[in-house]
């Protein structure tokens, strides 16, 4: 049986991998790809999987993909994700878009009752409450993405409520630094992350250890699991990918090398396991695997995130919305690598008491963020 998989943010790092992962997997399927501005990249995959259905955000690189695909429909601008999912059929999408724009592509695929492999975190930190009972309303299986909810998700299958979850952390490029040793840190050495190639906005959040803060939101919201039972744990190994804790103290962990292609072909080919072409997994040469308490003073923005996350309502927001104006300006020069912490506090310290403790509507989600970004712009000017 055939299984069509529409990729949104296909020509970013976990879409380009999750082609790779469709090429070498009988029954996987390419029905729609969406990019945001790559337009070559993006021609080159539509053409080598035979892609019919295409969208790219960039209105100016449009013209060209239409050009360079004749037999495909080709959609750009702004809702242009959304018309692919409205308007592809498809088993799976795979949302791989980066920040709180695959929001929009989350809800448009729940609303048709698409199954979501979900690799765009920020869906869930900003709107969890509203995504988790959409998927229940709708009958839509959420599938994890990201690696340690995708670990989780397997120690789970078959298993009781858990007692404590615990998300391992890299710890990145700086890991054992100080706040000191931070201060005249550069974008390309944030940028040079030891175990995991990704994007270069989720590189710098993993540097920051803020990746992390986002994913105890999304593991909130997932699995149903307090703030106060979710912990980090730093494995600069990266082999275990999470742990999680039952009632009788016992604990299940998920092992793999560091790849993103083995917890996208999970979701892909859920619920069945089928082979990967990657290397395998040497304990024996490996050595050993050791684990640390987070340094919460050298990297704050895992704090502020646990903070945020349990205050709720409009908090998450703004600290996701604050991060990503922050994290912009220190890649282009702006700020100082320190100071994304201190633009997200400060943004947050600004609107205390302006959040309201529940959200009501996707557009007050929406006014939150926005309110939140043009906070941030001016703390940063």
């Amino acid at each position: 049986m055939t299984k069509r998989i529409l990729i949104l943010g296909s020509t970013g790092s976990i879409g380009v991998q999750a082609l790779e992962v469709i090429s070498e997997t009988p029954g996987l399927e390419v029905a729609g790809l969406a990019a945001g501005a790559n337009y070559r990249l993006l021609i080159e995959q539509a053409q080598r999987f035979g892609a019919a259905e295409v969208a790219i955000v960039d209105e100016t690189a449009g013209s060209k993909v239409m050009s360079a695909l004749p037999e495909a429909t080709v959609r750009s601008g702004p809702g242009c994700i959304r018309g692919l999912v409205e308007e592809t059929g498809c088993d799976i999408v795979l949302n791989a878009v980066v920040g709180a724009a695959g929001l929009e592509a989350t809800v448009a695929a729940l609303e048709h009752g698409r199954d979501l492999a979900l690799a765009n975190k920020e869906s869930l930190v900003v709107a969890g409450g509203f995504v988790m009972q959409m998927a229940a309303e709708k009958g839509v299986r959420i599938l994890p993405v990201d690696s340690e909810h995708s670990a989780i998700f397997q120690c789970l299958r078959g298993q009781p409520q858990p007692r404590r979850l615990y998300l391992t952390a890299s710890g990145g490029p700086f890991f054992g630094k100080t706040a000191d040793e931070l201060a005249s840190v550069t974008p390309e050495e944030a940028l040079a992350h030891p175990r995991w190639e990704m994007g270069n906005k989720i590189t710098v959040d993993s540097a920051t250890l803020m990746n992390k803060g986002l994913e105890i939101i999304e593991a909130h919201h997932l699995f149903g699991v307090g703030y106060n039972e979710i912990e980090v744990i730093v494995h600069p190994q990266s082999v275990v990918h999470s742990l999680v804790e039952f009632a009788d103290g016992s604990m299940l962990a998920q092992l793999g090398i560091p790849s993103m292609k083995l917890p996208i072909a999970y979701a892909l080919n859920h619920p069945e396991r089928l082979p990967v072409s990657q290397a395998r997994l040497d304990l024996a040469a490996l050595g050993r695997l050791t684990f640390f308490e987070p340094d919460l003073e050298a990297f704050p923005c895992l704090r502020l995130s646990m903070e945020a996350g349990r205050r709720g309502g409009g908090a998450p927001i703004a600290l996701n919305a604050a991060n990503e104006i922050a994290v912009a300006s220190f890649l282009t020069g702006r700020i100082r690598f320190q100071a994304i912490a201190g633009i997200v506090e400060q943004t947050l310290t600004s609107l205390d008491g302006k959040l309201p403790s529940r959200i009501g509507s996707l557009e007050e989600i929406e006014e939150i963020d926005r309110q939140a970004r043009l906070l941030a712009e001016a703390l940063i000017d």
